[in-house]
C-alpha cells in the first residue's frame, strides 16, 4: 500500500496563457450541446436565456425551461466571474490563494422532471484560478424517486467509461467521493444514487482532496497512491469529457420512463423527496455557497431549486412499498457498476 501523505507533492504546472479563454469557450460549448439536446428530447419546452453582468466583474448566461412536456423546470447555466477579493469558502480551503485576484467559471445544471419515475439530475463542472493556484472540480449525481436498478447501472457505467478514458482510478475514487459529498448529515442519508464528484484537481498529489481523511474515498485514494503528474490540458479534457457523458447517461432514462403512468400518491412522494434536494442545496452545496459569497446573480444561483416541493412531519414509508425500497437500497452507497441484478 502506498500512503499518500508520505509522498512529496510536486507543484502544479502553470496553466497555458490562454487558459481563461479556452475554459470559458469549453464550458459554453458544453452548455450549448446540453440545451440543444434537452429541448429536442422535451419536444415542447424551450430554454429562455437571460444574460447577466456581475457588478464586481464577470457575468453569465442562464437558460431555464419551464412547463415542458418532460421537464417541469430545469436550468443550464454558464458563468464566469472575477475579482480581487476571494470568498471565505475558498480561503478556508486554499489559503495560499490570498492576495491574488481570482477567476472562476463553469457550467451547472439541475433538471426537475414532472413524472416521478424520471430522476432529478444535477451537473456542475468548474474551473478556478488565483495567482499560482488553479484547479478543476465538479461532478454529476442522479436523484431518483421511483428508481429502476437498470437505469442506475446504465448511468454509472456511462460515467465510468468517460472517466476510464482519462485515468483508470478516476471513477473508483470520484464515485466514492460523490457518495461522501452528496450526503445529508442531518438526515443520515445520501441525496440519491450518486455519480462522480471531484475538486481541487491541479494534477498533483492524491486524487482525493476532500475533508474526510478516514472515509472510503480517502482510503481508496491512499491505496492507489499519487498518480503521475497531470497537466492543465489533461484535466481540462477530463472535465469536458465528464460533461459530455451527461446526455448518454441520462437521456435513455428519460426516453424509457417519460410515459410511465403515475397518480397523486407518486406525485406527493416526489414533492416530499424534493424537499431533501432543497435542504442539501441551501445547507451544503459548495456552488451555492460560493455564488452567494461572490455576489453572483441570485436567480441563477437558486435556479437549482424545484418549482414545487412539500415537507411532511415525521414521514416514514410503509414497509414493502416502492417508497421503502428507495430508502433501503437506493439511498445507501452501492457498487452500481457491478450490480448483480
Amino acid at each position: 500500500m502506498v500512503i499518500a501523505s508520505t509522498q512529496k507533492v510536486s507543484s502544479p504546472v502553470a496553466p497555458p496563457s490562454d487558459s481563461r479563454e479556452r475554459v470559458s469557450q469549453g464550458f459554453k460549448g458544453l452548455q450549448d450541446r446540453i440545451c440543444q439536446k434537452l429541448a429536442e428530447v422535451d419536444g415542447v419546452g424551450q430554454f429562455m436565456e437571460d444574460q447577466w453582468t456581475r457588478p464586481d466583474g464577470g457575468g453569465g448566461r442562464s437558460r431555464v425551461m419551464k412547463e415542458g412536456d418532460v421537464f417541469e423546470q430545469g436550468g443550464v447555466n454558464f458563468s464566469e466571474v472575477w475579482g480581487d477579493r476571494l470568498p471565505p469558502s475558498i480561503l478556508m480551503q486554499r489559503p495560499e490563494a490570498e492576495g491574488h485576484g481570482f477567476y472562476a467559471t463553469g457550467t451547472s445544471m439541475v433538471l426537475h422532471p414532472r413524472n416521478p419515475y424520471i430522476p432529478t439530475v444535477h451537473l456542475n463542472y468548474r474551473y478556478f484560478e488565483a495567482g499560482p493556484v488553479w484547479w478543476f472540480g465538479g461532478g454529476i449525481d442522479l436523484t431518483p424517486y421511483y428508481p429502476f436498478e437498470e437505469d442506475v447501472v446504465q448511468f454509472h457505467r456511462t460515467l465510468k467509461e468517460a472517466c476510464d478514458r482519462n485515468h483508470p482510478e478516476y471513477y473508483n475514487t470520484f464515485k466514492l467521493w460523490c457518495d461522501e459529498y452528496f450526503y445529508l448529515k442531518h438526515r443520515q442519508e445520501t441525496r440519491g444514487v450518486g455519480g462522480v464528484f471531484f475538486d481541487y484537481q491541479d494534477g498533483t498529489g492524491d486524487l482525493y482532496r476532500g475533508p474526510s481523511q478516514d472515509g472510503p474515498a480517502a482510503q481508496h485514494s491512499q491505496q492507489v497512491g499519487q498518480p503521475p503528474q497531470r497537466s492543465w490540458e489533461d484535466l481540462f479534457k477530463f472535465a469536458i469529457d465528464c460533461g459530455d457523458a451527461f446526455l448518454p447517461s441520462y437521456v435513455p432514462i428519460v426516453e424509457k420512463r417519460r410515459h410511465t403512468e403515475y397518480g397523486e400518491h407518486q406525485r406527493n412522494f416526489q414533492l416530499y423527496r424534493r424537499g431533501r434536494y432543497v435542504e442539501f442545496n441551501l445547507v451544503y452545496d459548495r456552488g451555492t455557497i460560493f455564488g452567494l459569497q461572490t455576489n453572483g446573480r441570485t436567480e441563477s444561483i437558486l435556479m437549482s431549486l424545484p418549482p414545487m416541493v412539500r415537507w411532511e412531519y415525521s414521514y416514514a414509508p410503509e414497509p414493502g412499498t416502492p417508497e421503502a425500497k428507495l430508502y433501503e437500497i437506493f439511498l445507501k452507497p452501492q457498487d452500481w457498476v457491478n450490480w448483480p441484478g
